[in-house]
């Protein structure tokens, strides 16, 4: 059994972590890349915490998959927008120096089911 780690050191490999862990149906793996009070948001519906990894796994049972293609990544020290095909997002560089989703927005124009 593959299993994705859930430790990123940079905004990009958060995203590939991301895509990687959907790919697998990994929802522990899931879990671990957002930050505990994170917030997702899809079609509007939103998953706060805990909620996430279940609310992106119905999103894969639904058909949807996720490309880590950041277009554009903005750091100011400790945090970072990821502007990707898929996503923007705000993510944080906890305190053990791994980087965690903290806002996302999946397909804020809405072409996913």
């Amino acid at each position: 059994m593959l299993v994705v780690h859930s430790e990123a050191r940079t905004p990009e490999e958060l995203e590939t972590l991301l895509e990687d862990a959907l790919v697998l149906g990994d929802p522990v793996a899931l879990s671990g890349l957002f930050e505990p009070a994170a917030i997702v948001a899809h079609s509007g519906r939103r998953a706060h915490g805990d909620q996430i990894a279940t609310f992106l796994a119905r999103l894969r049972g639904n058909g949807f998959t996720y490309v880590a293609e950041p277009h554009l990544v903005l750091r100011a020290r400790n945090t970072a927008l990821l502007v990707a095909r898929d996503s923007i997002s705000v993510v944080h560089r906890a305190a053990d120096a791994s980087w965690r989703f903290a806002i996302t927005a999946i397909d804020p124009r809405g072409t996913t089911p």
